[in-house]
């Protein structure tokens, strides 16, 4: 029989927890209580963010739990996101917001968020979400390496620093030499053209570093910084000394890219057994047969690819193949609090694996 479409009007009230809407093999499930774990440890420090008179903001936990669903579901804009939080209850349960309150207004958001989250409120976050990852982390292996993050400015933008602008009534610059060290971005000055390999074209970009052990592939330590030939060697040394010193002799893993004198040389100064793959195009390598000849070399080789998996993550479900932030210390926090919450759920996902 057919179905009746004239239906009287909904029911207005929703009775029972907004928590029996969610299905309870849902990947948030348990994701929640680990960034309720998190953000607890990190009350005493929002405490001393906020003056104790006032009018209130938005609480700095919900705001964060907000954060974490744009980078889980892609969501482009904070516009968006405030309208899912409107009326997607597996959102509002997630953040902690009842069937009632109404979402806030994007623009408050935005200023509310800007406010808060900054390159010390991201390492902390990070740091609290890699000490949730306590027995799943490896200790003694890691891997490093770095990924290009396109910047939120365009080729046009591109102009010299000093003299005319250059380049046609329509932008065009062909034939036209251009180099950081002459030209800079009026859209976003801390932008460098920068090219990641031969034949490829160059961008106006920024550079993310991660530092990932080689047990389970969780992000042991990360950060960005201007795109320039030397930054990923000099970003890894910094990685690596964030660990700080062990009575055991640890290793660390790299491409080609790492392979100089330098670099070898400052990782086994830091305490590391350097396992980098030997670049010997036209050239002699930095590692020799003392480092090659152990079993553990080949091991550090294979696990290479657990530094990829952030990277591929980042840039097609997070926010990280070109962010909409300008500005180093902006670039910075968003990469470091997106690798966070890769950490997140790889954490989760282990969590459940071992139960």
């Amino acid at each position: 029989m057919r179905g009746n479409d004239q239906q009287p009007e909904a029911e207005l009230f929703l009775y029972g927890a907004m928590e029996d809407r969610i299905p309870a093999d849902h990947p948030l499930r348990s994701v929640r209580p680990l960034v309720d774990e998190v953000l607890a440890s990190m009350s005493r420090h929002f405490e001393r963010l906020y003056a104790a008179k006032g009018r209130p903001s938005i609480p700095p936990e919900r705001l964060l739990r907000a954060l974490l669903l744009q980078v889980f579901f892609s969501i482009r804009s904070e516009r968006m996101l405030m309208e899912q939080m409107e009326y997607n209850l597996l959102f509002r349960w997630f953040v902690g917001m009842d069937s009632r309150e109404r979402a806030w207004n994007h623009a408050v958001f935005s200023k509310n968020r800007e406010r808060l989250l900054n390159q010390e409120v991201a390492q902390m976050f990070f740091a609290r979400v890699k000490g949730a990852a306590a027995g799943l982390m490896s200790d003694e292996h890691f891997t490093v390496d770095g990924t290009l993050i396109e910047a939120w400015a365009g080729h046009k933008s591109f102009r010299p620093k000093r003299g005319p602008d250059g380049g046609g009534a329509n932008g065009e610059f062909k034939g036209e030499q251009r180099r950081n060290d002459t030209h800079e971005s009026r859209t976003d000055p801390e932008a460098r053209l920068y090219r990641k390999g031969n034949g490829q074209e160059a961008k106006l970009a920024y550079l993310g570093h991660v530092l990932v052990e080689n047990r389970n592939g969780l992000i042991a330590a990360a950060m960005t910084t201007r795109a320039d030939g030397m930054a990923e060697r000099d970003a890894g040394l910094l990685l690596a000394r964030e660990l700080g010193r062990s009575r055991r002799r640890r290793t660390l893993g790299a491409a080609k890219g790492y392979d100089s004198r330098d670099f070898v040389r400052t990782v086994r100064e830091l305490g590391f057994t350097p396992h980098i793959n030997q670049n010997t195009t036209n050239r002699r390598s930095a590692i020799d047969g003392r480092t090659t000849c152990h079993p553990g070399y080949a091991v550090s080789l294979s696990k290479r690819w657990l530094v990829e998996k952030p990277f591929g993550w980042l840039k097609s479900v997070g926010w990280i193949r070109k962010v909409k932030l300008r500005g180093l210390a902006k670039v910075d926090w968003a990469f470091v609090f997106g690798c966070a919450t890769f950490n997140l759920m790889r954490i989760s996902k282990l969590r459940q694996r071992a139960a």
